[in-house]
């Protein structure tokens, strides 16, 4: 048996409320959920679908921490104090442990789209080398879980939506400005409208990561030495006052 402390309520405030679930082995905390909403809480908002740590759903704070509520054993959590479960603290609560997270896909529309440069001329198609389509494959594991964008304090502390896009977008916008194939300029975007600089890369968005990827040694990083390059090389910037705006 063991005691979940649930945080219960919308915007308009809450609490935690207490209930046991009786823990069998090979339990995931989804599955306790399940249980307390089937016999204890009927209107229990909780929101999952593949429980296979694939789509990204059931995201949640454990003890605290970012994570996935299928993926969280019940064995790996500490077994003589209670288990709290709260919502995610980065967006608008909508009930229980339901977040609006409907600003994350304003913000990806806003991205500009890959664009591909003209193919080869001789024969009409495009060639890539192998390891730089390497580089980006990584990027697409991503299952949108918003776990990084949870973690991240430019947005859960300091609640900058409007002028930072999260770890999760600049993972996407490196895979695009990374692909081979792609032409298209995005580091004005990233300085300026992105909020980059707001990042200072402590790697707690790499470290909730259900997924594995790199986010800041791999994506921001890169990201921010596209921007340096292009905006305070000192090369640069005097090439950019004799050449001709566009």
């Amino acid at each position: 048996m063991a005691m979940f402390r649930i945080w219960r309520g919308s915007a308009a405030g809450g609490e935690f409320h207490d209930y046991t679930a009786e823990i069998s082995e090979g339990m995931v905390v989804l599955d306790a959920i399940h249980q307390i909403q089937a016999l204890h809480a009927n209107d229990l908002a909780v929101r999952w679908n593949c429980k296979a740590g694939k789509c990204g759903s059931c995201s949640a704070e454990i003890n605290g921490s970012p994570r996935l509520m299928c993926m969280t054993r019940m064995n790996a959590l500490p077994a003589d104090e209670p288990i709290t479960v709260e919502p995610m603290k980065s967006f608008p609560l909508i009930k229980d442990l339901v977040t609006d997270v409907s600003w994350n896909f304003r913000v990806k529309k806003a991205i500009k789209p890959f664009k591909p440069r003209p193919p080869d001329a001789a024969d009409g198609t495009w060639r890539m080398a192998q390891q730089d389509i390497d580089r980006v494959q990584e990027f697409r594991k991503c299952i949108e879980c918003f776990l990084c964008q949870d973690v991240c304090h430019v947005l859960r502390e300091h609640h900058l939506h409007e002028e930072f896009i999260g770890p999760r977008f600049f993972v996407h916008a490196a895979a695009l400005e990374m692909h081979p194939l792609d032409v298209e300029n995005r580091t004005a975007d990233l300085k300026k409208t992105q909020g980059i600089g707001y990042c200072n890369i402590t790697k707690c968005c790499t470290n909730v990561c259900p997924e594995s990827i790199t986010i800041t040694d791999n994506a921001i990083i890169p990201l921010k030495e596209r921007v340096v390059d292009e905006f305070y090389d000192p090369i640069k910037k005097l090439l950019r006052v004799f050449r001709p705006a566009r």
